[in-house]
């Protein structure tokens, strides 16, 4: 199985080759049946994880691999509604539902082909929960059309579904000119409802559901049509919408467990399979939450064994306390799961979509063998940088090997340089999906560029960018927070504390903001940092260095860091001094078109000539900020010669100051360690 820019599945095997088949009862790539895990009560699997870590991947190769073998429905849940009743994807992927009732509709439209009995409950209960507010057109359409598309699914009606639509819009209104439904709005839309269902009555005389509904009601109901008074209840709201949903879940797997009589049942028959892609919102989180409440009573009157397994961005919902939760390794074999309570989500099987391995990424270069030679390290890059994240992982190896192809040599501080598939810039690319708002992206490509919440409401105010109904740089947090980047962003940390997303930001910000105008440039945003931390003092000197390093004036902070060097004669002041060194070094590196990157021959001494003027004090600061300044980028394997240049330098530092030398010389002694294996650097007094 290939691996594509857009389906990051390695790793995934335990779900798509192990758990899914035994739920199933069916092989995952080929035709062939296998034991099934489960017998009567089934686990709502329930894959969670972060923008890009494959969870709508795993759905759409499940969908590709099981379409046509048995009943299956792949619905995307949508925050809110788009349009009414939307059609369905040109693409042939999968359609969405902003509403439970429109996720049980298109439920029942992909699932109805391939069952013997049609939805005869849950049909009617959807027909009669439908209703508009009389003298909306915009609403009677939308609806009417879900009446077409429903019926022909389940074959209850030919021919066009316009034609179809129009007839049913004909049909009720021509009942409701008889009802001067104008008076009360409400009781408006009940005569809509109470039309409806008449004229589904006398097309298709649904008994058999008038007689199952009205089991659901109480005994003082049973002089009204239930299917009316179930579509004034879902009318109502609060209480008694609940009720009717649950009543129209209900009459979903009741249909579902009629369809498999005990000839299905003894032949092993696969049930249908239902794939809920971001079921964290609304529409899908009340479906799942319904399901589960139905499946957690104690005496269920429908054993249906419907396989269904959704997605949730993020992890598990706080009220999920009793969900089984597995690793993906642990489900090769058996995913051990059991009902351990009648709480709901008891019937949860949580299953954490984790970060490809190092070993994971080495097959994503060398796809074909023998292959062309690529740096060692690459594959160590790659982790380094991505930590693993599947669609990241996968967007870069591609361009590896792309530009490969092409007869490029990629080094691992290349990587960020390349290019995505389709030409674009791989950050551009990368953030596009990884940060949907387009709004809140080019706001965060620049903001990421400040220290904290309070550097980045600054900044944000000097470039003058606008906030929706808030501060922006609260309004960019939130964001983050919402899908699930981070969570409660202390106002000392980092605007965006996912490492890789930061990284990804402050790249783009550097690419974009080179030709930038109006101090939007790469050098204006940290000169304008450099003043606001400058202004704090002691304490926000760090900042101002590692901005001022950040625009490129290496020679202002080797200066600094020497007069400091040779004026302060406080012991205490050397853990400071480290602190200042070692954190200015992480300044991200200037755009390219301004900056040339020397940092390795400095370092080693190669342009000691150019710096002849200097004191050799000064000379070997700068020496060693280099040699930092290059074994701190995140994605890049540590030179050798690079770590035992800061050892050498800081040894020579340690006996010419008459205090510092004990806290310098241990640092020559563990930060060459340190940056090896990319650990913090250590310092003496933290």
């Amino acid at each position: 199985m290939g691996v594509s820019e857009g389906s990051p599945l390695y790793g995934r095997d335990p779900v798509l080759r192990s758990l899914v088949p035994r739920l199933t009862g069916l092989a995952y790539d080929e035709r062939s049946r296998v034991g099934r895990e489960y017998q009567g009560d089934l686990p709502v699997v329930l894959l969670t994880g972060h923008h890009g870590m494959g969870r709508s991947a795993v759905l759409e190769e499940l969908a590709a691999r099981y379409r046509d073998r048995l009943p299956l429905a792949h619905v995307r849940a949508v925050a809110t509604d788009p349009a009414p009743f939307p059609p369905a994807p040109a693409d042939g992927g999968a359609p969405t539902a902003a509403t439970l009732v429109e996720t049980l509709a298109e439920l029942v439209c992909a699932l109805a082909p391939a069952l013997r009995r049609r939805f005869p409950v849950l049909l009617p209960g959807l027909f009669a929960v439908s209703g508009w507010y009389h003298g909306s057109g915009e609403q009677r359409d939308a609806a009417c059309l879900w009446f077409a598309r429903l019926l022909l699914a389940c074959r209850l009606a030919g021919g066009d579904e316009n034609a179809l639509r129009h007839a049913w819009a004909t049909a009720v209104e021509g009942r409701l000119e008889a009802v001067d439904a104008e008076a009360d709005a409400e009781w408006g839309r009940d005569a809509v409802t109470a039309a409806v269902v008449a004229e589904y009555t006398e097309r298709h005389q649904p008994a058999a559901a008038q007689e199952w509904f009205r089991g659901r009601f109480p005994r003082g109901a049973d002089g009204q049509d239930p299917l009316v008074l179930l579509g004034e209840w879902f009318q109502r709201g609060g209480d008694y919408r609940h009720s009717a949903e649950q009543s129209l879940m209900a009459a979903f797997l009741h249909d579902i467990a009629s369809s498999y009589g005990r000839l299905q049942r003894w032949n092993r028959e696969p049930w249908p399979l239902i794939l809920l892609d971001d079921a964290h919102c609304p529409p899908g989180q009340h479906f799942l939450d319904l399901l589960l409440e139905h499946r957690a009573l104690p005496e269920r009157p429908d054993h249906e064994e419907l396989v269904v397994v959704a997605t949730r961005l993020g992890g598990l919902p706080e009220d999920a306390s009793d969900a089984v939760r597995r690793d993906l390794p642990d489900l090769v074999k058996s995913s051990g799961w059991q009902r351990g309570g009648l709480a709901p989500s008891a019937g949860l099987l949580a299953v954490p979509l984790t970060p490809l391995s190092r070993d994971d990424i080495l097959p994503l270069l060398v796809p074909d063998w023998p292959a062309r030679p690529l740096h060692p390290y690459l594959a160590s890059a790659v982790h380094s940088l991505t930590g693993g994240h599947p669609a990241v992982t996968t967007v870069l190896c591609a361009a590896v090997l792309d530009a490969t192809r092409r007869g490029r040599g990629v080094d691992p501080r290349d990587l960020l340089e390349l290019s995505a598939r389709d030409g674009r810039p791989v950050t551009e690319a990368l953030l596009e999906r990884l940060l949907p708002d387009r709004r809140q992206r080019d706001r965060l490509t620049l903001l990421s560029l400040a220290r904290d919440s309070t550097a980045a409401e600054a900044l944000a105010e000097h470039l003058r960018l606008q906030g929706p109904d808030q501060l922006p740089a609260n309004s960019a947090t939130d964001y983050l927070e919402e899908q699930q980047w981070q969570r409660l962003t202390p106002p000392d940390q980092p605007l965006v504390t996912d490492a890789l997303l930061r990284t990804l930001l402050v790249h783009e910000a550097r690419r974009t903001s080179s030709r930038a105008e109006d101090g939007r440039s790469w050098q204006d945003i940290h000169r304008f940092l450099r003043m606001h931390h400058a202004q704090r003092g002691e304490s926000g000197e760090a900042d101002a260095l590692r901005h001022t390093l950040a625009a490129g004036s290496a020679e202002t902070v080797v200066a600094m860091l020497t007069e400091e060097f040779q004026s302060e004669k406080d012991a205490h002041a050397a853990a400071h001094w480290l602190l200042c060194l070692q954190y200015a070094a992480t300044a991200p590196t200037p755009p390219a078109e301004e900056w040339t990157d020397e940092r390795m021959q400095i370092a080693l001494g190669a342009h000691d000539g150019r710096y002849a003027e200097l004191h050799e004090i000064e000379r070997c600061v700068n020496r060693l900020l280099h040699a930092l300044w290059h074994v701190s980028e995140p994605h890049a394997e540590p030179d050798p010669d690079m770590c035992k240049a800061v050892g050498e330098e800081l040894a020579y530092l340690s006996p010419r100051h008459p205090s510092w030398h004990a806290v310098l010389g241990q640092a020559a002694r563990n930060w060459p360690a340190a940056a090896r294996k990319r650990r913090p650097f250590p310092i003496s007094g933290q």
